[in-house]
């Protein structure tokens, strides 16, 4: 799907923001990117979708390079930016004037999300609060049916029932031909949607994984002591101590992603090495 190779980026007169980046994306996967302010997630996203054009190195969707934009590639590929430019429309003629450069895209998906999302599609979305404008553009990404999906920080605006359906949306509509990658700050709305995350830390990927391989290798809890524990990274917490262990036992715990970013860029090297222990 997405093959990255040495890939070197940056804005004029600053310092590169990647630096020989190498990632594969593939299908049937929703994967969450994080990493901190200024890390080039967005910069990232952009060059996967061929909206920012590397120094060296080059970025292939399906084995096409994407710095061509032809239109085969276009056409199957969507990108939700977080800041948002919508027009003067409703949802109803934006979809007359823009669905057709999507060939996969399906009226009738969109008005279900629409209704999911409790977005009018008579309302004129420049008029409309930016949680609305939000919803109304993320029905429209999901009902283009693209091969792959890009979204930067969807959730920004989104009340919390909008959140619940934005979740349950994304799990909908991930098929085996289909990528989702979802860039965010807001790590709590991502923890039960994605299955492999990705962590963009001083102009490299330092994670890669599985959140099944990752809870294969480490557990995660709240304690009141952590003396004689193998403790890999720990944080004091309203209720004890947070804390990252070797799982020592094969069962599996849920990932808490805030606690799992706070480790890997803190520099735990213990930490990345269990990852990477096979």
């Amino acid at each position: 799907m997405i093959a990255i190779k040495s890939l070197s980026f940056g804005y004029r007169h600053k310092p590169l923001l990647f630096k020989d980046l190498d990632l594969s994306l593939q299908q049937g996967h929703i994967y969450g990117l994080l990493g901190k302010n200024g890390a080039g997630k967005s910069t990232l996203l952009k060059n996967i979708a061929g909206l920012a054009y590397p120094e060296k190195g080059s970025c292939l969707f399906n084995g096409i390079n994407v710095s061509n934009r032809p239109v085969t590639v276009l056409e199957d590929i969507y990108f939700l930016a977080e800041e948002l430019f919508v027009p003067a429309l409703t949802p109803e003629q934006f979809v007359k004037s823009t669905a057709g450069f999507y060939p996969k895209f399906s009226n009738a998906d969109f008005y279900q999300y629409l209704k999911a999302l409790d977005v009018d599609p008579a309302s004129v979305m420049d008029k409309q609060s930016f949680g609305q404008q939000k919803k109304a553009m993320i029905a429209f990404g999901l009902a283009t049916n693209t091969s792959l999906l890009i979204m930067d920080e969807p959730t920004n605006g989104l009340d919390i029932p909008s959140k619940v359906q934005f979740r349950k949306l994304i799990a909908s509509v991930l098929t085996e031909e289909r990528c989702i990658v979802i860039s965010t700050h807001q790590v709590r709305d991502l923890d039960s949607l994605i299955d492999t995350l990705l962590i963009l830390h001083d102009r490299e990927i330092i994670v890669n994984h599985s959140v099944e391989e990752i809870t294969e290798k480490i557990t995660f809890g709240v304690f009141n002591d952590t003396n004689g524990l193998e403790v890999l990274y720990e944080e004091d917490g309203m209720r004890g101590k947070n804390a990252i262990l070797k799982n020592t036992t094969g069962k599996f715990s849920k990932i808490d992603l805030e606690l799992f970013f706070n480790a890997i860029t803190s520099g735990n090297n213990s930490l990345i090495t269990t990852l990477k222990a096979s």
